[in-house]
């Protein structure tokens, strides 16, 4: 790993850090504005939709130019997301556009990796990337409820600062100023980045050109037997893990009946594990040995059954530890245990086979493209299982219900994926083009 790596990461982390608390920021923004409860979750969504709206067209963007200059372009955006709503414009609009921003973001930041390191590298490069999107998430999440808080907004309005809109809440205004400054400071670090990166073609913007040519990545990449593998992996994976963040709310609260700040702190828990196990899996997974890791998925499956089946009532609750109105009861640790194992599984997973998959693309097509239909399908995936998630809700079926039967559906998809590829020769190393 050089300097420029470094500096490639502590840029997306930055990034990645303002998303996550510019969404909470959004969140009590709506609140403010005594929006109905049920425009919350749509923030997730059209964050998600400009990935598979955009998907023809941000590969092609990041193949035209150095993926440096694409990522100080979309840091840009990303603040100008910001700036629409300190203009008064609605939420669901300012974070869709920080969401356009992200999707151009990821064929850059990923793209980048393959022409910057090589092929023995990926693994270690992707276990430290997933490692800072993990912390960004934990840190951002905190970050954007510190932002909000009453001691930050009290501690602002002692300079009495007169560019703060009155016709929107003063203490989000104030956490949205915040936010566009680390997206100016991530742009900045993507300056001395500016002719780092290949350019491939000329950017073509006849919109029939792009779909097509889209479409034909598409079938490349999904009719490689690599390609293949490790893009229906990757699909599950993270359709499974937006869904599993909603999930792990609603299993807390009925199957150990903590609040909603409780429930989030378990995502931290959680999270931990994925830092934990992606950075296990850069030491010790090589890109060759990649689909080894195949039987991991098929566990996080049976994890999550396990969480079905788990209620608080079959410990005692014995306090193990009391500090102020916090407190670690006996039964709260089987919980805690199966959410870490949940994630640690799910980082060692899943990093070897985001590392296959670059690498394929690489030696199949341009670095752009081949992430763009990585951010496509996983993002399709992502908005079909919430919707069949919220689906499940409506229709009044039984939490633990649920929760069995989406570990059962991981489990068996991972078993069928294991058997169609059983018997798979050593993974041959391509030289990309």
């Amino acid at each position: 790993m050089n300097r420029i790596f470094f500096t490639i990461a502590f840029s997306q982390f930055l990034s990645s850090l303002a998303d996550n608390a510019l969404l909470i920021v959004s969140i009590a923004l709506l609140v403010s504005m005594q929006e109905p409860d049920w425009v919350s979750p749509l923030l997730k969504m059209s964050f998600v939709i400009p990935y598979v709206l955009f998907a023809p067209f941000v590969g092609a963007f990041a193949d035209s130019r150095p993926k440096g200059q694409v990522m100080l372009i979309s840091n840009i955006l990303k603040a100008g997301g910001c700036g629409v709503m300190l203009f008064g414009i609605h939420p669901l609009l300012g974070y869709g556009i920080v969401g356009i921003g992200a999707a151009l973001y990821a064929p850059a930041k990923y793209g980048i990796l393959t022409e910057l390191l090589p092929s023995d590298k990926l693994v270690a490069a992707n276990g430290w990337m997933e490692g800072l999107i993990i912390g960004s998430i934990i840190f951002g999440t905190l970050l954007g409820g510190f932002l909000i808080s009453d001691f930050m907004y009290d501690f602002f309005m002692q300079f009495k600062l007169d560019f703060i809109r009155d016709d929107i809440s003063s203490s989000a205004a104030i956490a949205i100023y915040l936010i566009t400054a680390i997206y100016g400071l991530a742009a900045s670090l993507n300056l001395p980045l500016l002719k780092v990166g290949f350019c491939y073609q000329k950017l073509n913007l006849h919109c029939g050109n792009l779909i097509k040519e889209f479409s034909t990545c598409v079938v490349i990449l999904w009719r490689d037997h690599l390609g293949m593998l490790s893009l229906a992996v990757t699909t599950l994976f993270w359709g499974a893990g937006a869904t599993l963040q909603f999930i792990m709310l609603k299993w807390a609260e009925n199957a150990l009946h903590m609040n909603l700040s409780e429930s989030a702190a378990l995502q931290a828990i959680s999270a931990i594990g994925v830092a934990a196990g992606a950075v296990y899996a850069a030491c010790k997974v090589s890109l060759k040995d990649s689909t080894n890791v195949l039987p991991y998925g098929a566990l996080m499956g049976l994890v999550v059954c396990f969480m079905g089946m788990y209620n608080d009532e079959l410990l005692p609750p014995i306090v193990l530890i009391q500090m102020h109105s916090v407190q670690l009861t006996l039964n709260d640790l089987p919980a805690y245990f199966l959410l870490l194992i949940l994630g640690c599984l799910s980082g060692y997973f899943v990093v070897p086979m985001n590392a296959l998959l670059q690498h394929r693309g690489y030696a199949l097509m341009s670095t752009g493209q081949s992430i763009a239909v990585q951010g496509f399908s996983e993002n399709v995936s992502v908005l079909f299982m919430l919707l069949v998630y919220s689906i499940l809700l409506w229709l009044d079926l039984s939490l633990p219900l649920i929760i069995i039967g989406f570990g059962t559906t991981v489990f068996l998809a991972m078993l069928l994926i294991m058997y169609q590829n059983f018997g798979l020769k050593p993974l041959v190393i391509i030289a990309p083009k």
